[in-house]
């Protein structure tokens, strides 16, 4: 088929980094790759522009609750833009403000619309952090919120789920026009051969001891409280914890640390993405509390670089995690679990050695493969 050119609406996008801005960077640079054209529509400021990528800002509002994030006051606009350059399939990452306006858009201009379910917005947990703090609207928008996903993912062409567990979710809850294309990594860029030890002292204080890493947003859906209370069940044995990120809960969980007197717990802020590659080598072991994930795309990256991977048995990582293979899975939410866990996975490192093949089929070249697919049945 002829290259195409391809609009992608996102609420996420540079300078806020999460998982779907990472999918959307990493499709864009491999579909450009093979000589398609990828134009980004998202809310934000252009002075945060990438200028290796097509994107195109709309003016918004920061999201109170979150202020890496922005809302975009008039994404409707961007159909004139979409006729100007010729696109040929329009690819919504969000369900709200832009991705209604990518809905609308496509439906105008006579285009197919893919749409990625990147986010279980419709989480108790994430309600109850990000939505009003009126507890009439909470339970409305609980209770409507599938109701709101049908409405929005069953016009759509097609939905593309990042893992099987969640195109599962989506068809017990009447979305059926579903396919699993997973997010992809660049596994030249994630590897075990990286130089890292610098990095492991400047974390350990020089200590001999054995690091678990965490990778990810600083925030309450991500549970990061079991990660820490099960770093005070080990705080005597030789273990040091590094949490890199940021994000809204990161004083609360920085409370909880010095509660716990969790001296050999280091928060260690944002991470720049060409950088995170020397912090998975410096980890003996990375873990994920969270029972937030569609896929999990720090675990697969973790795992590129051949790290077992300790994380809860939930939705996709039940499905990413191969007990005694490439790590071990734990009771969600529950600590003592956890830390068992870490502490098997670390007292026998060496069982675990098949964690690089595991997740070979995380390529970005291959899953764009399966992504061109899509879009190439539906034009």
């Amino acid at each position: 088929m002829s290259k195409m050119n391809i609009a992608f609406y996102t609420d996420s996008f540079y300078p806020a980094v999460d998982g779907v801005v990472i999918s959307i960077s990493n499709f864009t640079r491999e579909l450009e790759k093979r000589g398609h054209k990828v134009y980004i529509f998202t809310a934000g400021n252009s002075k945060n522009n990438d200028k290796s990528m097509n994107v195109f800002f709309m003016r918004g509002i920061k999201f109170s609750k979150y202020p890496q994030y922005t809302v975009a006051m008039f994404p409707f606009l961007s159909s004139l833009k979409m006729r100007e350059l010729d696109i040929d399939i329009v690819h919504a990452h969000t369900p709200f403000s832009i991705g209604l306006a990518a809905l609308t858009n496509a439906r105008l201009n006579k285009l197919p619309l893919v749409s990625t379910f990147h986010t279980l917005f419709n989480d108790n947990a994430v309600i109850n952090e990000y939505v009003s703090s009126n507890n009439f609207m909470r339970d409305a928008i609980k209770k409507y919120s599938w109701n709101y996903a049908k409405f929005f993912y069953n016009k759509c062409d097609k939905v593309i789920t990042p893992s099987a567990a969640i195109e599962d979710l989506l068809k017990k809850n009447g979305i059926t026009n579903t396919t699993v294309v997973e997010n992809g990594i660049d596994l030249k860029k994630f590897n075990n051969k990286i130089k890292s030890m610098h990095v492991k002292n400047w974390i350990t204080d020089g200590k001999d001891y054995k690091l678990v890493l965490y990778v990810g947003r600083i925030s309450k859906e991500k549970r990061i409280d079991t990660l820490l209370k099960a770093a005070n069940i080990l705080k005597n044995k030789r273990i040091f914890f590094g949490i890199v990120g940021t994000g809204p809960a990161l004083e609360h969980y920085k409370e909880i640390a010095y509660k716990y007197k969790l001296d050999k717990v280091k928060f260690l802020g944002f991470v720049e993405n060409n950088d995170l590659p020397k912090y998975y080598n410096a980890a003996d072991i990375f873990c994920i509390p969270s029972t937030f994930e569609t896929q999990g795309i720090v675990s697969i990256e973790a795992m590129a670089c051949g790290k077992p991977v300790v994380g809860a048995d939930y939705m996709a990582l039940k499905e990413l995690i191969i007990n005694g293979v490439n790590g071990e899975k734990f009771k969600p939410g529950d600590f003592k679990d956890c830390a068992k866990k870490i502490e098997k996975v670390i007292d026998n490192i060496e069982d675990y050695n098949k964690t690089i093949s595991t997740i070979k089929k995380y390529s970005i070249e291959r899953v764009t493969d399966k992504l061109i697919k899509v879009y190439e049945e539906l034009i």
